[in-house]
């Protein structure tokens, strides 16, 4: 089958994935993602062990394409760039930035932050490997001033790179970004407003976006990452599929490690699938069969995810001329999670992966025609 196209992880958070699913959003971020990060900074072997780590991980979970945010350290985000560059991952990754409200401390210089931000993407471009695309990385309304936004709206566009951010992912996020900017009238024409929305822009959980708001995202052309396992680990919400698909927007799927307690992209499906089970016409008295199936988040961690990030020219599925990213998948492998008997259709083999199968599974993963597992 296809390639995952994950298109949110936090590869700097991978060293806690599993633990810290006991605050909301906010909290959560000062108490353990801003500690964790600003070590990454101080600790370059920690950093390069995370990193090196995360991405064997992910690629073992069948993840052939990601998008990563990585920290505000410019030299050990290069070492995220290294531990992709040896794997033959595929992979979007990004500096993050922020010039304002990071706890302990964990903020940038503005000049500073953009400086680096450009040294990052010339570092990056200078490989030339194909692989691997820099990516602006302006961590949410709440820890960007407008100068600092705008300033990297315009690095994207002078390098002509994708852009990627939260939104409306936690309603003290939404207020707290109303108190931030009031002369903007929502939390997107915050990013519309700095010059960040556009085709090449990732927006992630989006789940408390007014009519509005997705109607700009469709106009942009910018596109939405499902982050459905910390949508509920952080207590953040459910996002309503539809309210996306039915405007014609972009969606694709994402696991959000370390806001989700799982790198698997299989979870990420599963998860997204009973958020759609619970936000669909089935859930409502007297209502009809759900409409977002099993399949419909296949597609999304496949195809889907890759039109948000601009890639579905070159991959999400086997049409000719794509280049081969590819799982092979053996249901019968020793020690399966999952048993098969000679009454299942293929269908039936498929979804018993998908919703039972794990690592074990997957016995070789392919990026761009490589073997890489």
């Amino acid at each position: 089958m296809p390639g995952f196209v994950d298109c949110h992880a936090h590869a700097a958070q991978y060293s806690f994935v599993g633990t810290g699913s006991d605050q909301p959003l906010m909290s959560w971020l000062k108490r353990y993602t801003f500690p964790t990060e600003s070590r990454f900074s101080r600790d370059q072997g920690f950093a390069n062990q995370v990193y090196s780590r995360c991405v064997a991980r992910t690629l073992k979970n069948g993840t052939t394409t990601i998008c990563y945010y990585a920290t505000i350290d410019r030299e050990s985000t290069m070492l995220l760039v290294d531990a992709v560059a040896r794997t033959g991952q595929r992979a979007y990754i990004g500096k993050v930035n922020m010039d304002q409200n990071g706890g302990a401390g964990y903020v940038e210089e503005r000049q500073a932050s953009i400086n680096d931000t450009e040294k990052f993407i010339q570092d990056v471009l200078a490989l030339e490997n194909p692989l691997i695309t820099p990516c602006v990385t302006p961590r949410f309304a709440v820890s960007c001033s407008m100068e600092l936004m705008t300033s990297l709206a315009h690095l994207a566009r002078q390098y002509n790179l994708p852009i990627q951010t939260h939104v409306s992912e936690n309603l003290d996020e939404v207020r707290f970004v109303k108190k931030l900017f009031p002369h903007c009238q929502s939390y997107t024409q915050v990013y519309q407003a700095a010059g960040l929305l556009g085709r090449k822009t990732l927006l992630a959980h989006g789940i408390h976006l007014t009519d509005a708001e997705l109607d700009l995202i469709k106009q942009t052309g910018s596109g939405i990452c499902h982050c459905p396992n910390s949508n509920t680990s952080l207590s953040s919400g459910q996002l309503n599929i539809r309210r996306v698909t039915e405007r014609g927007i972009k969606i694709g799927l994402s696991t959000d490690f370390a806001g989700g307690h799982s790198t698997s992209m299989l979870d990420a499906i599963r998860r997204g699938t009973g958020a759609a089970n619970l936000t669909g016409p089935a859930h409502d008295p007297g209502g009809e069969a759900n409409d977002v199936t099993y399949k419909d988040l296949f597609r999304m961690a496949t195809l889907g995810s890759s039109e948000v990030m601009g890639l579905d020219d070159k991959l999400g599925n086997f049409e000719v001329g794509k280049e081969f990213d590819a799982l092979v998948i053996d249901p019968e492998v020793h020690n399966s999670p999952f048993d098969i008997f000679n009454t299942d259709s293929l269908e039936d083999i498929i979804q018993k992966f998908i919703f039972i199968g794990d690592d074990r599974n997957i016995v070789s993963v392919y990026v761009a025609g490589v073997k890489v597992i």
